[in-house]
């Protein structure tokens, strides 16, 4: 087994008991051999640097490469022990002068600017080449913003005898994106996360996040709140809710007999119980409705939004007494 093999393996994996005597065997021997010199190959972040902000990446850029690295048993252990506790050890790409598309190839830029390459001295090790990626192109389009709307994925279900009482709210409705244009342009709108809750019988308000396309965009927020009104399903019995005629021609005069009735409303019982007669409307179009022949007549029923469905209106007939006249 290689020497970097044997230190990638103890570094990736929690040591329990099972390997513990195995992972001090190979630390003993890496301080025997410290003062050998090894090549290894690191995982390195990339860190791109002085975009123009009138400019976006127009494609993803790699987050990481593979470097090999010399020196020392001793230091190359140091490193790979510490190297996630550093953000200065790293891989920097410059894209000060750069105005549309330019191709890296890293071995030949890092030997062209070796300060790119910043190593902590604490690691005391030396660079050698990038093993992959060996080139990036980098892509720049013009910087874009644009405001739209958010569309929910979440589904609710409320619990057997419960509903939602009116729509489900989201604040923000709208967001802001930015990124490149070519990218931007063509979003219209964006999802959150696809979610179900089941078996809910109080109300909600909980923060989701968004299903983001394209590693390129920005949003001016991450998350958005959604919340519902869950309300236990109640019934409730409105009187004297009056009855009016509608479309009445010039000439004639209607009166209606009775001319209130009631009726049983259905919905959220917090809901439902605030409502008033005046806010249902029962009405009797004349044009369309009123024949000479005809006595009694079934009043049209609207309801307030939130209100789910009603019934046993009484009487559930109405009278229309018409005469010739002056309104």
């Amino acid at each position: 087994m290689k020497f970097s093999d044997i230190l990638e393996s103890i570094t990736s994996r929690k040591i329990g008991l099972r390997f513990g005597a195995f992972g001090l065997a190979v630390i003993l021997w890496v301080f025997i051999v410290s003062s050998e010199t090894y090549e290894m190959v690191l995982t390195v972040p990339i860190e791109v640097r002085n975009l123009s902000e009138q400019k976006a990446l127009r494609e993803e850029v790699p987050e990481r490469a593979q470097v090999r690295f010399e020196g020392t048993g001793r230091a190359l252990f140091k490193t790979i022990l510490l190297k996630g506790f550093y953000k200065n050890f790293k891989l920097v790409l410059d894209l000060d002068r750069i105005s549309d598309e330019y191709e890296f190839i890293l071995n030949d830029y890092f030997r062209m600017y070796p300060r790119k390459i910043v190593v902590p001295n604490e690691f005391e090790i030396r660079y050698i080449e990038v093993d992959s990626p060996r080139e990036i192109k980098i892509s720049l389009d013009d910087y874009s913003v644009r405001t739209i709307p958010i569309v929910s994925r979440i589904v609710i279900e409320p619990a057997p005898g419960f509903i939602i009482v009116g729509e489900v709210n989201l604040e923000p409705v709208e967001i802001e994106i930015a990124g490149p244009n070519n990218i931007v342009e063509n979003i219209t709108s964006i999802n959150t996360l696809v979610d179900t809750i089941i078996e809910v019988n109080t109300n909600i308000s909980q923060y989701f996040g968004f299903d983001l396309l394209h590693q390129q965009i920005q949003l001016s927020q991450t998350d958005v709140r959604l919340s519902i009104d869950v309300q236990a399903l109640s019934e409730k019995i409105i009187s004297e809710v009056p009855v009016s005629v509608i479309n009445v021609p010039s000439g004639y005069r209607v009166f209606v007999s009775p001319h209130t009735v009631s009726l049983t409303i259905i919905g959220g019982i917090d809901y439902i119980e605030n409502i008033t007669p005046d806010e249902i409307q029962l009405t009797i179009d004349f044009n369309s409705q009123w024949n000479l022949n005809r006595q009694f007549y079934e009043p049209q029923v609207k309801v307030p939004y939130g209100v789910i469905n009603w019934q046993d209106i009484s009487p559930p007939n109405v009278e229309l007494i018409v005469t010739q006249g002056n309104n």
